[in-house]
């Protein structure tokens, strides 16, 4: 009874560090609307020859990055931040192993009891220090607020998904960056997927044809890890089932949507125009509930609002429609869906299949055998992946995809190049985390998109097909051990 009392009082009371400045987002976003119309489109800064990175939030997605940020050369993890220091000491002996000089270390309690101190004032430290990068893993609603004290003082800001919970966070977002000229990007590790890549590839070389309909999703089973406790392994405060139980539609819509974005030109040549949402629901996160904890527990009494399945529909200014689907509630195995189709032809992952035309005007009304599709996979497969793909695999992140993300992003940065995701991509999608709900209360109610890019969209240019120099990484090899670079 002790225990289950406990963890109540912490989900009620929650902490400081989850909402901590958020008054930052308004205090930004409330300016005029500045027209500098898609001035961070292929926006580039001058080469940083060794990029300095703070990573803060080490809880889950952050231990991670620390371990691939310090194995790429000319990268130095030069500050560490979390709420423990138990988790900081943690990430400085991985630093170590990778070869680095000690990261500064940022942190408010010295042991796991909290005291009421001011937990914004170890992250604001650490911006205020010096940095080229700021790599946010934290709670959703500190994504922006660190991002925009991390511009505002000098330094790029990549976030983790989904980087903006409302539309004011996503202009906060856009103007910031526009008005410092610091990065912001969205750290969607799903468009450095295989077969996502592969997908953007089999676009550029006209493949599919004119694109017309795409599916994304992100359908995941986290029942067990929203309700357990954070002492054990759970999420930091429960925030992310405090984010069920106080939202509605989708707030989680990156992972399925930014490689259809990307594929078709959205802010680069398209723009989402409007969306209408509809969610069921909510059954599979009480059944969960009263199975696991009892009927007379907190967790069965809570009754989170957030529908089991939310869909949301699309329309782009040109005329194509994305369907985008979250579920993270139900007895489903895992999928993105990753479906793209056009006049031509349509590849469809979970699992993975393609059907393509042999000319324009020919159906194509099955989908290829095992042996049609690996002759694509070989001849379309995205040069990144053919390049560093074997590195990415062994040095690890849901399959590889996570360190060709972080890779990607730090050699752009020291060779001056664009970003491959602008902070236009960031809140496009990330405005779907309020319009969805909005339209999702309403009865499914038509919601118009803001143009972020304010008419940019239209003269961008489309993401090329982007790789790597390992040999100008200085990379030679990776070994198995540890999956440390030799270089």
């Amino acid at each position: 009874m002790d225990n289950m009392e406990t963890s109540r009082r912490d989900f009620l009371k929650g902490t400081m560090w989850m909402g901590a400045t958020a008054a930052l987002a308004g205090c930004v976003s409330s300016a005029a609307r500045i027209c500098r119309p898609g001035a961070m489109t292929s926006f580039a800064v001058p080469p940083i020859k060794k990029v300095r990175v703070g990573v803060v939030g080490l809880g889950m997605r952050g231990p991670g990055a620390v371990h691939r940020l310090s194995s790429i050369p000319g990268v130095e993890v030069a500050a560490l931040c979390d709420l423990y220091k138990t988790r900081v000491d943690r990430m400085q002996e991985v630093v170590k192993k990778n070869g680095g000089a000690p990261a500064r270390s940022y942190f408010v309690y010295d042991g796991e009891k909290g005291t009421g101190a001011d937990e914004s004032k170890a992250w604001q430290a650490m911006c205020d220090s010096e940095l080229d990068l700021v790599y946010i893993a934290t709670p959703w609603k500190l994504h922006t607020p660190i991002a925009l004290y991390a511009m505002e003082h000098g330094k790029h800001a990549a976030i983790e998904v989904p980087a903006a919970m409302t539309l004011e966070e996503c202009w906060a977002c856009v103007e910031t960056s526009e008005r410092t000229g610091r990065h912001c990007m969205q750290l969607e590790n799903c468009c450095y997927g295989d077969v996502e890549m592969l997908t953007l590839n089999l676009v550029r070389h006209g493949k599919l044809g004119e694109l017309v309909h795409g599916e994304g999703a992100y359908i995941h089973d986290l029942r067990e890890l929203n309700y357990l406790d954070p002492a054990k392994g759970g999420y930091q405060g429960y925030w992310r089932l405090r984010w069920n139980n106080e939202h509605f539609g989708n707030p989680y819509p990156t992972h399925g949507l930014l490689p259809i974005m990307q594929a078709m030109d959205i802010n680069r040549g398209d723009r989402f125009d409007y969306l209408t949402c509809v969610s069921s629901n909510q059954i599979g996160m009480d059944a969960y509930a009263r199975v696991k904890f009892g009927e007379d527990s907190w967790e069965a009494k809570l009754h989170p609002r957030c529908g089991d399945m939310s869909t949301t529909l699309i329309r782009t200014v040109k005329g194509r429609t994305i369907m985008v689907q979250h579920d993270v509630t139900s007895a489903r195995p895992y999928s993105r869906i990753n479906l793209l189709s056009g006049t031509q032809g349509c590849l469809n992952d979970y699992p993975f299949r393609i059907a393509l035309a042999d000319k324009p005007g020919d159906g194509a009304h099955q989908w290829f055998d095992a042996a049609q599709t690996e002759k694509i996979y070989k001849e379309y497969r995205h040069p990144l992946w053919k390049v560093a793909g074997a590195l990415a695999q062994k040095m690890g992140g849901h399959g590889g995809m996570d360190f060709l993300m972080d890779l990607r992003l730090c050699y752009c940065l020291q060779n001056g190049l664009p970003l491959d995701m602008d902070v236009y991509d960031l809140a496009a999608s990330c405005s779907l985390c309020e319009l969805s709900e909005r339209s999702a209360l309403n009865r499914g109610a038509s919601q118009d998109v803001p143009d972020f890019t304010r008419g940019g969209w239209k003269t961008a240019k489309p993401l090329g097909i982007v790789t790597v120099d390992l040999e100008k990484l200085g990379i030679r090899d990776v070994t198995r051990d540890e999956s440390q670079l030799n270089v």
